[in-house]
């Protein structure tokens, strides 16, 4: 008797944990539905980047230096950012008068020129990220966050994009660098950092930048088109199982995935890929002049140094070097458009980001051993 009363509690508990997750999952999936129907929106966000690397140097200075230099040192800094911010508020009131005579001379300026050239005040860099896919999608990023900056910035600032893609649909990327080309319109300086590969879509955009920085090991390149897809009509023949597709236009339906594919349609991909190959030529020819175009638009890949023999790329450096020496002279702000996720998808992610490690962690122990 006593086993079943022990059995009975076991089920009711178990029944309540069951229910208790149903209940979650379906909180859940109310939440993610409420929130696929309204409109994704996010914040910019901004950091210092200045004040970061000076926090990164306090940091140092607590556990390096004794007691006495770093009282010195502290007070040293205090009087040079009391006299900073002194001549920040005069030329910030300079400006102001300025721009207000400026104002009065011509209402119908655009904003960049209204601000004279005599207001001297620091060159402002942002910085932004684009890590690209397949897709691009981090082009819904990007493009908020050059709609903010262009605000703001003028001829005298920079942009600086750290850019890490190896390409993707053509479309995609045309977006992407549709993006960046507003920078140029704008006629605001435009550098672009590649740490680890631009390749393909992902030099697309990076050939639009008035400077490349590319990492010295950074795969950069790979002009060139593609287009592949599995087709399984051989196996459907073999099981005779028909594949229909009824469509209006001669080459509505070239390459399918289950149909057949025919030398016809073959040879109008073949045609339409060479076309594309040829945008895609002309589009880095225009930005980038300097380059044998027919030696590099081979679809190769070649490392930063390589690149640069090719004038792919102008300077070999990464962009941790060229940030902290802007810096120097800079006030540089790290700009970042942030889209506000639902439960399900920052659950999602979670998972996702869960799975990715531990396959990193089995990749990684299957190549130790094969190097013990």
């Amino acid at each position: 008797m006593e086993y079943l009363i022990d059995y009975g509690l076991f089920l009711a508990k178990a029944a309540t944990i069951v229910i208790a997750l149903m209940l979650i999952i379906g909180a859940l999936a109310s939440a993610g539905g409420r929130q696929r129907r309204a409109p994704k929106r996010g914040e910019i966000v901004v950091e210092s980047l200045n004040d970061h690397l000076e926090d990164l140097r306090d940091s140092l200075r607590v556990e390096i230096l004794d007691k006495t230099a770093l009282k010195l040192e502290q007070k040293q800094r205090a009087r040079e950012e009391k006299q900073e911010e002194k001549e920040a508020k005069q030329r910030a009131k300079a400006a102001a008068r300025m721009n207000k005579k400026a104002q009065l001379k011509s209402a119908n300026s655009s904003p960049n020129e209204q601000e004279p050239a005599g207001d001297e005040r620091r060159k402002r860099v942002y910085v932004l990220d684009f890590e690209g896919d397949v897709e691009a999608e981090g082009v819904d990023s990007l493009r908020e966050e050059i709609t903010a900056v262009l605000a703001l910035a003028d001829s005298r600032d920079e942009i600086v994009v750290r850019l890490e893609s190896p390409g993707g649909m053509v479309h995609a990327y045309g977006l992407a660098a549709s993006q960046l080309q507003r920078i140029k319109d704008a006629r605001v300086p435009l550098t672009i950092c590649v740490d680890r590969v631009a390749a393909s879509g992902g030099y697309m955009m990076a050939c639009l930048a008035d400077r490349i920085i590319a990492a010295p090991f950074a795969i950069i390149g790979s002009i060139g088109v593609v287009i592949q897809l599995p087709n399984f009509h051989k196996i459907l023949k073999k099981n005779e199982v028909d594949y229909e597709v009824i469509s209006a236009g001669e080459y509505k339906r070239t390459l399918s995935t289950f149909g057949e594919i025919t030398e016809k349609g073959r040879a109008k991909v073949q045609e339409d890929v060479e076309a594309i190959h040829g945008i895609f030529k002309q589009w880095v020819k225009s930005h980038r002049p300097s380059v044998d175009i027919d030696a590099v638009a081979t679809g190769e890949t070649w490392v930063g140094m390589q690149a640069q023999q090719r004038y792919l790329v102008d300077d070999l450096s990464t962009s941790d070097e060229v940030l902290v020496a802007v810096c120097q002279d800079a006030d540089v702000y790290e700009v970042s458009y942030k889209i506000k996720q639902s439960i399900q998808e920052r659950f999602s992610a979670v998972v996702e980001a869960s799975f990715s490690r531990a396959v990193a962690k089995l990749i990684a122990a299957d190549r130790t051993k094969n190097f013990q």
